[in-house]
């Protein structure tokens, strides 16, 4: 028996669904019509007239973040970690660049700070730069501790750290302290200046403050 054949559907013409990338010429402006060439001078005029505006802006922003000029004269405050340092040792540190002594002084240093004022220009400190907290004798808000700046009084030399008392260079007088090979200027271990000698007046006690008992921090004010 012969097999009924199904009708066929008319579908139309077949189209490819796949998409074709054309290019579409722009024929409407020849490209050096004048037309052209006022639209690129505006746009050129535009893009540097924004520049201009951001450059403006971002300047102002920009410096908004630089330090002032007190800040920069001051430096930054320097920490330094107070755990390492032994007694009767002294640690040399940098801050606003120069060197600054930190001094662990020992209960026999301690002692013996108070023991020669006869042979110092200013023991009272009257005439010498400290902050107010390190007004004293020991020139320190902590016995144990000193902080000094190692620049000579008289020229800016550094002085050597001297602390065995007694000495054929220096003098049988000598407590112990700080001296400056440079002209002879003498120093005892609170920066305090001897008579006699080159430098005008004691050592500088810079600004600090103790953040803990194991932390100093160099260049901050003492009150805060």
């Amino acid at each position: 028996m012969a097999r009924e054949r199904q009708p066929q559907l008319y579908r139309g013409p077949q189209r490819s669904t796949a998409l074709k990338e054309t290019t579409v010429p722009n024929s409407t402006i020849p490209a050096d019509s004048p037309d052209d060439s006022d639209r690129r001078l505006w746009l050129g005029a535009a893009t540097a007239a924004g520049g201009a505006g951001l450059v403006a802006t971002a300047v102002p922003f920009v410096a908004s973040f630089a330090p002032s000029e007190k800040a920069r004269a001051l430096g930054a405050p320097v920490d330094v970690e107070l755990g390492s340092l032994r007694s009767g040792e002294l640690r040399t540190v940098e801050w606003r660049g120069k060197p600054v002594f930190v001094l662990r002084r020992t209960p026999e240093m301690i002692d013996a700070l108070a023991r020669h004022d006869t042979l110092l220009a200013d023991p009272r400190s009257r005439r010498s730069e400290q902050p107010d907290t390190a007004r004293n004798a020991l020139r320190s808000s902590r016995p144990d501790l000193a902080v000094i700046e190692a620049v000579c009084t008289h020229l800016g030399c550094v002085p050597t750290f001297r602390p065995t008392p007694g000495s054929p260079d220096i003098g049988a007088q000598w407590p112990g302290g700080f001296y400056c090979p440079c002209h002879g200027s003498k120093f005892d271990l609170a920066g305090r200046v001897f008579k006699n000698v080159p430098a005008p007046t004691n050592l500088t006690v810079p600004p600090h403050r103790f953040l803990s008992e194991t932390v100093l921090l160099i260049g901050a004010d003492p009150t805060a």
